[in-house]
């Protein structure tokens, strides 16, 4: 009877050993192009009765944000939990490839090792150098966790692009002959928005890919449940970013990154979440939080590098969770058109920081153009046919922005300048100089400088030149004092030797517009600047408040250049000079030394040419 007991207890230790053992799975299922502001569950948009079931059983998350609102950034800052301007991958598309930091490894590669399966169905889009082998076991659209081994842990990530932007790139044909399931009378849309039978039906349309998408999750979930894997496994559901319509996807604001996010808590695996089931959550969560989280509940630890905090699993309660209440944001190119906006959303305000805020938001994109709705706002601001609210994303815009969401949620009243908010700012002012600096932010360097001397590790390289980057931090928030206060420094930043510094000094200037004109002597001294980037700021500002003609200082930094970056940043004041200050240039005076990548868009658009500008080259003149 002994042994037989000693035995009984030899056999539930081994149980209890083995259930001890048990991790739990994770399917991340991503709507591509989608913000929050499309779906029932938070407030207004399709039903979606899938993700709402998820909701049932899961956790809502009111305020999750993708960092960048733009699908290779934001997949890249997903897959390695690092904030891409630290790194070196904020750019899209990638024009060159950046190295992640020595040692340092995405964490389905971490989970791989931990003995994970993972599967990728099948987007990837990254910015960074990788090996899809350590990344994934397998990546293709028939990836799938039923080829692991018996009984072996997985993550399996899908992405479904039933609502990707091309969606709504339909023809002027479909838009009158094709109803859509929601009604376009009953869209609400943003006070942005011109209010137009087009931009109602393309709102509509919009919701009903949501609904496709749904109904694609809900499938996804029925294999689950048919496998006996649906209460071992953490189902997240998110957009990669914002969108899709104008305004969303590519811009840094709530359309742009606040994203929807539920994550279903298995109820084997209930204990791993403090969290009641069918619940929501107002802390503030990002992409570069989703990797520390997975690793966090499958028990494992993130990289010291990894910028993100894991916001479910062991020591992560939901009080600390509810604390959290700030997330940075960040937009550089997309495709061929430039910016530079940093981000920073604390509770209820967003601080929006625009370091080249002279180019207006709809500056040319040809991809983005490519949607009748866009096409029509445009030709309703050139015909004085918008309010306000609806004329701003065709106006230059501040150095500096801020919104209260709660009661502006679309951000249209930026309260920089209301005396009553002056406290606010400066909190938020100082929070964003301070992250820049923590950051090492690279975009403070050039595109064409940064593929040259950062991108074998530009963790690395940010570390190494921190008081430089601090310095040109310095030169842009020089657009936020008065000028009075900011010509001496300003001029005295024109005369530096360093050429950083003259190329932020420049681009300060045009920032701060036509108040800037007493530095137009020193400006001029830097159009024949050795720097060919230098000159291009140097001329930009000039023809910015038209004080020179900008053309033939930049047809001579096209025709010098000799690399994509060189033109493309080029490209972008050509543009911008052309369409919002009526300069003319004369694209048959090009003798490119380099004609491909995005630079192809850039020719295109101002060759006028009909075909599309992202599929053909255009003739490279010999």
């Amino acid at each position: 009877m002994r042994k037989l007991l000693l035995s009984l207890c030899a056999l539930l230790l081994l149980a209890g050993g083995t259930m001890a053992a048990k991790r739990p799975n994770f399917v991340f299922l991503v709507s591509e192009d989608n913000s929050i502001h499309y779906l029932k569950l938070y407030g207004y948009g399709a039903t979606t009765p899938n993700i709402e079931a998820l909701a049932k059983d899961g956790l809502t998350f009111n305020h999750a944000f993708s960092n960048s609102p733009v699908c290779s950034v934001a997949r890249s800052t997903l897959a390695t939990s690092l904030l891409a301007p630290r790194a070196g991958f904020q750019y899209h598309r990638k024009s060159a490839m950046a190295n992640l930091p020595k040692g340092y490894h995405p964490w389905s590669a971490m989970l791989r090792k931990a003995g994970y399966y993972a599967a990728n169905n099948s987007k990837t889009d990254y910015n960074f150098v990788n090996n899809m082998k350590e990344l994934w076991d397998e990546s293709s659209r028939n990836a799938s966790w039923r080829k692991r081994a018996e009984g072996q842990p997985f993550f399996y990530m899908q992405s479904m692009g039933q609502s990707h932007e091309s969606s709504l790139h339909f023809s002027q044909q479909v838009f009158e002959n094709e109803k859509t399931n929601h009604d376009p009378a009953k869209v609400k849309l943003a006070p942005y928005h011109p209010d137009t039978p087009l931009f109602r039906y393309t709102h509509a349309r919009y919701l009903d890919r949501i609904q496709t998408i749904d109904s694609q999750l809900g499938n996804v979930v029925k294999q689950l449940a048919a496998d006996g894997l649906l209460e071992d496994t953490f189902i997240f559901y998110f957009g990669d970013h914002g969108g899709v319509l104008p305004r969303g996807k590519g811009y840094a604001y709530e359309s742009g990154l606040h994203v929807p996010l539920v994550v279903r808590i298995p109820k084997n695996f209930a204990h791993l979440a403090d969290h009641q089931r069918g619940t929501r959550t107002d802390g503030f969560v990002s992409f570069i939080d989703f990797g520390p989280t997975v690793l966090n509940l499958a028990g494992l630890q993130p990289h010291k590098l990894t910028d993100g905090r894991a916001f479910l699993g062991k020591n992560v309660s939901a009080k600390a969770l509810a604390a959290r209440d700030e997330v940075f944001g960040y937009a550089d190119r997309f495709d061929e058109k430039y910016d530079l906006v940093r981000t920073l959303r604390k509770g209820k305000y967003t601080y929006i920081r625009n370091f080249q805020g002279f180019y207006p938001d709809a500056l040319q994109n040809n991809y983005r153009y490519k949607m009748l709705a866009f096409t029509e706002w445009r030709e309703l601001a050139n015909a004085g046919k918008l309010n306000e609210a609806q004329m701003q994303f065709h106006r230059r815009r501040p150095a500096e922005q801020l919104f209260d969401v709660e009661a502006d949620p679309h951000e249209v009243n930026n309260l920089a300048n209301n005396p009553e908010y002056t406290k606010v700012l400066a909190d938020l002012r100082s929070r964003m100089q301070k992250k820049l600096r923590e950051v090492n932010d690279l975009s403070f360097y050039p595109e064409s400088f940064m593929v040259q001397n950062a991108l074998q590790d530009g963790v690395t390289y940010g570390t190494t030149n921190h008081k430089e980057i601090n310095r040109l931090v310095d030169i842009a928030d020089l657009a936020l004092l008065p000028f009075a206060e900011a010509h001496k420094p300003l001029a005295a930043a024109l005369k530096a030797k360093p050429p950083m510094e003259l190329y932020w000094a420049c681009t300060t200037a045009s920032v701060i517009g036509e108040q800037a004109r007493p530095l137009v002597p020193l400006v001029k001294k830097l159009l024949t600047h050795e720097n060919l980037m230098v000159r291009m700021r140097a001329a930009e500002f000039l023809g910015s408040i038209k004080a020179a003609d900008p053309m033939p200082t930049l047809l001579g930094v096209l025709n010098t250049a000799k690399t994509e970056q060189e033109l493309m940043l080029t490209f972008n004041a050509v543009v911008y000079l052309r369409d919002y200050k009526g300069y003319q240039f004369d694209p048959e005076k090009l003798n490119l030394k380099f004609a491909g990548g995005e630079v192809v868009r850039r020719t295109s658009y101002l060759e006028g040419a009909p075909r599309r500008p992202d599929r053909k080259k255009p003739n490279k003149k010999k």
